[in-house]
């Protein structure tokens, strides 16, 4: 067998890798627009392991790189349009792609746009690895999209939705995900009980049947936690971690991943620290 064929996907490489991994909130938040190629450009040039972004579905069924349901916040949608509370999926993906997605954050960003997934995709793949926020949208969608990209397992997708998860992972049981928590509902509908924010046995058992092979916890999470998911062999990432006081107390805990807006900060940090744990 040709010895480039026999290496593992690269979402599974990357979760072999020894020592914690500095994960991109939203590209380079810290330093550009949110979600926005500047912001993933940025985050590449400081050496992450992860470009996290989010997506939501257009009226057409095109996933846009955004994080709110809504266009007012991040592009000059209200203004161009005369009106607030514009609901992303209320419009076509050929609506937002005139938006002007950057000045908002900073007159120098003027004119980044709200990429297209599979643009944001292509353009971050080409130097790095994606993390796939999916806020709205099919799994047959999101799935259609990876295997015509020739991505399934080139990236992680992670869900607040363990619905979505449970039903991306029947379909393509290889590819890597990873359960965001704690969740409004489980997978199978029902409230989680409080003791899930703290990763307890029976949300571990939960997030388990969901077919995800990372926990993406809030920075709230105890030693013991992390502890009780590495039991499980579960990888445990967290968000949102932008001060280097808390970073290093996640990493004394032994977590996986820090999610940052600012990765630069962090760098030194995740760099120079061996992983504790499994």
């Amino acid at each position: 067998m040709n010895a480039a064929r026999a290496r593992p996907a690269p979402a599974l490489e990357l979760l072999a890798r020894p020592g914690p991994l500095l994960i991109g909130h939203r590209g380079f938040a810290h330093a550009a627009p949110e979600n926005t190629l500047p912001s993933f450009r940025l985050a590449l040039a400081e050496g992450v392991d992860l470009v996290e972004l989010d997506y939501q579905a257009s009226r057409d069924r095109v996933p846009l790189v955004i994080h709110d349901s809504t266009l007012d916040r991040t592009t000059d949608a209200p203004a161009r349009w005369r009106q607030r509370h514009i609901q992303v999926a209320a419009r076509t993906a050929a609506d937002t792609q005139n938006l002007d997605a950057g000045a908002w954050f900073n007159p120098r960003f003027a004119g980044a746009r709200v990429p297209l997934l599979a643009e944001a995709l292509q353009f971050i793949q080409t130097n790095g690895l994606t993390l796939i926020e999916r806020k709205t949208g099919s799994a047959a969608d999101c799935l259609c999209l990876l295997r015509q990209m020739g991505l399934v397992n080139h990236v992680v997708v992670q869900s607040f939705d363990w619905k979505f998860l449970r039903l991306l992972h029947e379909e393509e049981p290889a590819q890597v995900l990873a359960a965001l928590g704690p969740p409004a509902l489980l997978a199978n509908g029902k409230k989680p009980s409080p003791a899930c924010k703290h990763l307890a046995a029976r949300c571990l058992d939960e997030l388990q049947k969901t077919g995800a092979r990372v926990a993406v916890w809030n920075r709230h999470l105890p030693r013991a936690a992390v502890e009780r998911a590495h039991a499980r062999g579960l990888k445990v990432w967290v968000y949102t971690v932008d001060t280097l006081r808390l970073a290093n107390r996640l990493l004394r805990a032994g977590v996986d991943g820090l999610i940052t807006n600012n990765p630069r900060l962090l760098k030194q940090s995740v760099r120079c620290r061996p992983q504790v744990g499994l």
